[in-house]
């Protein structure tokens, strides 16, 4: 989930301190897109028994400006690499840009790199199990709450133990669950050991030239190398392997696989001294901030009874509150009698083949990915690739674009998918800090004035995602992208609080006529200048969500759902038996629970007018013959209950107290009245 990239240098290495320098530096502002709440720095010259480690809770760009970085690469760094064209002492930089995951950023023993005794490391990814590595290794000492110190602390056991390079990290990917690409040294041996079991770590071979250059992207390091080193070739560490090279010796670098024999070769320490360390803290140092407010839960409304005395559907389970519903002699909705079956028509078996046919073009020679998939860490994204990697037969590379509101449990269910099946997933994260504080002032507008037409505001800022994929594709070379979403998901009452009849005949899940995009436009400019706390600086990301959703161009995508039958039934078999898949606390559907929004929000439906989310999915799925109107019922009955742990968690996450903003919106239980 972070961005890892790094310089290792032999003695001699035909490249200038200035180049190096120049190197770093773009290598710094390109991975800053994998995580900007933290940055760090540990150098390492290996004939000299000296090390220095730099970080801090501040992005890449601001670390750059730093005085400490500025005299750690002009001192230290210059000092290896002399004044002249080559190399005067071997040395390693092993450098990162972090989303926070696990722990906190403000306490300095959470960001990277981290060091457990010996061994310093560098992780991109998620140990999903980390707390059972702690407990099954208690003679470990743990000094973080970070999941990459577990990894340290058992690579450095393994050293101790007299295991090789390659064969401690065999031992540590062996017990690991997650997703993990990591570059690591010891401080007693001249030996950097990249690995992976995901695929996210390229690097630049130039030992030619005596240095060898990695990153998390092959984008980024092509961007950074072809600029002060020409265009050398990349190579792609591929999941499940991982190399070794030796700074002080002349061999080339060392390849092994994560996973079968130990590979061989013991540990060497060098002879000499232990290794000199300086550990510095970047920027200030401030405590983590502890909330003083006590969330009242009992606040939360949920009258049961109530809901199931509602009128609703003879046929489904939409009541008479839904925007534009109308019932007929017999009792059926609308929705109900204009609603096209989608999986009527489709053979289970034959339409998919035909599909899957259908993408035969876009496959690439060799291993390179083929597809491009949306990968949030929810339900059908985590389904859908299990489908696109097992069923299809495509290669495929993720992507998740983390806007502040990706829950550590989505993320880690990213991690625990890529890392099972081996795929990359480049992570593209926004101003995260900029990002909550827009949300902050919506949902604040928002407040002073409810309307549920507005209420999708609060996940403008994730709508960027059509940009991103497009962005990626040309990074990649990439020509097709297959999304996940699930058709019987359809929440077109979102945009009929605003007026906008449902369409019932598109295509398209994402769909919306002209027409309807201009009046939804109209619609929120208007109440935009009704309500001027709308006019913040959040603007301009707004309007910018408006055209990537609407107007972004869209060639080579599907989504595949569209061409075969989606099942819950499977789809939670699959998950949670084949892949551990992890369930939210205060929810018992798999469906939303990696969106941190989405509780906020389907509790001023409920409250306002009784259905959320989960009445529309129910009752495509009724229609479809998927489930029983019955059954429906009593699963939204248990679905639509407040979420207080995720509730708390999102008014916390973005600064707004939890009691105050829950009595206002229960203001909203006019039920029914506000049409």
């Amino acid at each position: 989930m972070c961005g890892i990239f790094g310089v290792l240098a032999r003695q001699g290495a035909r490249i200038s301190h200035a180049k190096a320098t120049a190197l770093l530096a773009d290598l710094y502002r390109l991975s800053e897109s994998r995580g900007k709440e933290s940055a760090g720095l540990h150098l390492y010259m290996p004939g000299a028994g000296q090390a220095w480690t730099l970080k801090g809770a501040q992005r890449a760009t601001e670390l750059l400006q730093s005085p400490d970085y500025a005299s750690l690469v002009a001192d230290r760094l210059g000092g290896a690499m002399g004044a002249g064209d080559a190399v005067a002492q071997a040395v390693a930089v092993l450098a990162h840009s972090r989303l926070v995951t696990n722990g906190t950023a403000q306490l300095p023993q959470n960001n990277q790199p981290v060091r457990s005794s010996h061994v310093t490391m560098i992780h991109n990814g998620i140990c999903v199990n980390v707390d059972e590595l702690w407990a099954a290794n208690p003679s470990l000492q743990r000094r973080a709450e970070v999941d990459t110190e577990v990894m340290a602390a058992l690579a450095n056991r393994g050293s101790a133990a007299g295991a090789g390079p390659a064969a401690a990290t065999q031992a540590v990917f062996g017990v690991l669950k997650g997703a993990a690409s990591v570059a690591w040294l010891h401080d007693e041996a001249g030996t950097v050991t990249l690995a992976t079991n995901t695929g996210d770590l390229y690097f630049a071979d130039l030992l030619d030239q005596g240095f060898v250059v990695f990153a998390s992207e092959r984008y980024i390091l092509d961007s950074a190398v072809s600029g002060p080193l020409g265009a050398p070739p990349i190579t792609w560490l591929q999941p499940g392997t991982g190399v070794t090279l030796d700074l002080l010796g002349n061999a080339p670098l060392q390849h092994f696989q994560l996973a079968g024999a130990p590979a061989p070769g013991g540990f060497t320490a060098l002879q000499r001294g232990a290794t000199r360390h300086d550990d510095r803290v970047a920027g200030e140092v401030r405590a983590p901030t502890v909330l003083a407010r006590q969330a009242d839960e009992s606040l939360l409304r949920y009258n049961e009874a109530r809901m199931r005395t509602m009128r609703r559907c003879t046929r489904c389970v939409l009541p008479e509150t839904f925007p534009f519903i109308d019932f007929d002699a017999q009792g059926v909705c609308n929705y109900c009698r204009s609603y096209q079956p989608r999986y009527a028509h489709m053979h289970p078996v034959e339409t998919k083949q035909r599909f899957i046919q259908s993408l035969e073009r876009y496959r690439r020679a060799g291993n390179e990915p083929d597809v491009m998939v949306a990968f949030s860490g929810g339900r059908d994204s985590s389904y859908g690739l299990h489908l696109i990697k097992k069923e299809f037969g495509l290669r495929p590379t993720t992507f998740t674009y983390d806007w502040g509101m990706v829950t550590d449990l989505a993320r880690r269910n990213v991690a625990r998918i890529c890392g099972q099946l081996g795929i990359q997933n480049i992570l593209v994260s926004a101003d995260i800090a900029e990002k909550r504080n827009n949300i902050r002032m919506n949902v604040s507008a928002w407040l002073k004035k409810p309307d549920l037409g507005l209420v999708p505001l609060f996940m403008a800022g994730d709508k960027h995602f059509f940009r991103v994929v497009n962005e990626l594709k040309r990074q990649t070379g990439i020509a097709l992208d297959l999304w996940c979403a699930n058709p019987l998901e359809n929440t077109d009452f979102k945009s009929g609080f605003c007026g906008v009849a449902p369409d019932f005949g598109k295509k398209r899940v994402d769909y919306l006529s002209m027409g309807r995009k201009a009046k939804l436009a109209s619609y929120y400019g208007l109440r935009f200048l009704q309500n001027p706390a709308y006019i913040n600086s959040s603007l301009k990301d707004t309007f910018g969500a408006f055209l990537s959703y609407y107007f972004e161009p869209r060639r080579d995508f599907y989504f595949i759902f569209d061409h075969f039958i989606w099942n819950e039934n499977e789809v939670n078999r699959v998950l949670l038996g084949e892949y551990d898949w992890e369930l939210a606390p205060d929810s018992p559907s798999t469906w939303r629970i990696g969106d941190g929004t989405a509780p906020f929000y389907n509790y001023i439906y409920m409250t306002a007018r009784g259905f959320t989310e989960f009445d529309t999915f129910r009752s495509n799925q009724i229609r479809e013959g998927h489930i029983g109107r019955a059954e429906a019922l009593e699963a939204i009955l248990v679905e639509n209950r407040p979420r207080a742990q995720t509730l708390r968690w999102y008014l916390d996450t973005i600064d707004l107290d939890f009691n105050t903003v829950v009595r206002r919106v229960n203001e909203l239980d006019t039920l029914g009245l506000h049409r």
